[in-house]
């Protein structure tokens, strides 16, 4: 998925991008208000994660105007306010989960699951092409009852192929699931990860669609 994090702080902003980055999502992240406002209005991201205490807008502020945009994607309000009513107001104003600071990255990450989940974007926790299995959860890739051990970069270019299998990716499509704003990408990133996975798992599993991107091996 691609995130976007609208957080002020250097080092919960640090810390949050690492761990959604290692879940295998692109993560942009921005530090007020009005770039998270400028950020919103180009409507690419699967899911917003938004702390409220932010300079030169508040962050209700921004989940109330994105709302009455039109905008749908999920949003989990990430803050210290721990108080009840604030509670209220954030989930009022549109946000679909609440989490306190501090927090785990570990509860970070499974409330991100499960707001995918809930918003279709993660169907199934499993994926499944023939003799090949990916646990999105635990992150495990098995090949014809064998383990394979990929890193989290192979294993989204895996995840983007496999949730849609039939569909040819074209190369920038992959790359905008992979990577986030200020991220160097090297001009064969793309297929150095291809070759990686066909080297690990089998050379026929996935396939290139010459001028266009890539596939899954037809079933």
């Amino acid at each position: 998925m691609r995130i976007l994090l609208i957080e002020d702080d250097p080092m919960i902003g640090e810390t949050v991008t690492d761990a959604l980055r290692r879940e295998s999502h692109a993560v942009d992240w921005v530090r007020d208000g009005h770039e998270g406002s400028l950020a919103l209005g180009h409507d690419v991201y699967d899911l917003i994660v938004l702390d409220l205490g932010l300079p030169r807008r508040s962050g209700i502020d921004l989940l109330t105007a994105f709302r009455k945009d039109g905008g749908t994607a999920p949003v989990l309000i990430m803050t210290a306010r721990d108080a009840l009513e604030d509670r209220i107001h954030g989930l009022d104003a549109g946000a679909d989960d609440y989490l306190v600071k501090p927090f785990s990255v570990l509860e970070l990450a499974a409330r991100v699951r499960a707001l995918s989940r809930r918003r279709g974007l993660a169907p199934s926790a499993v994926l499944q092409h023939e003799a090949l299995t990916l646990n999105i959860t635990s992150h495990e890739v098995v090949f014809e009852g064998k383990s394979i051990a990929l890193s989290p970069r192979e294993f989204a270019v895996l995840q983007a192929l496999m949730e849609d299998p039939e569909r040819v990716l074209a190369k920038a499509v992959i790359e905008d699931k992979l990577y986030g704003w200020g991220q160097e990408i090297e001009s064969n990133a793309i297929e150095v990860h291809i070759h990686s996975l066909r080297r690990k798992i089998s050379p026929g599993v996935i396939v290139t669609v010459r001028g266009v991107g890539y596939r899954m091996k037809a079933q």
